[in-house]
């Protein structure tokens, strides 16, 4: 399980993403580079790490399922993944 702190980062640099995303797509387009050095460097869509919805775990991420390997294998063990069964895979 990651630290709340890690996943509450993680969650600010989304809004933030969100947030300043017209801004930074137009200030691209108009080339105006030095404008954009000024824009808090978390609001950029590069700083974005998948993570798990259920544990935070940043490797080991599935984007089919939005949760990480270990979280899946639990899951389709205990049968909670519908179509994944423990012979299936």
């Amino acid at each position: 399980m990651a630290k709340e702190s890690m996943k509450a980062r993680e969650r600010k640099r989304e809004r933030m993403v969100a947030q300043y995303a017209e801004k930074r797509a137009a200030l691209k387009e108009a080339g105006d580079w030095d404008a954009l050095q000024k824009l808090p460097k978390n609001s950029s869509k590069v700083r974005l790490h998948n993570r798990c919805k259920l544990t935070g775990r940043p490797r080991g991420y599935m984007r089919q399922f939005g949760i990480s390997r270990v979280t899946f294998r639990e899951m389709a063990s205990a049968g909670l993944i519908p179509g994944i069964t423990k012979a299936s895979w």
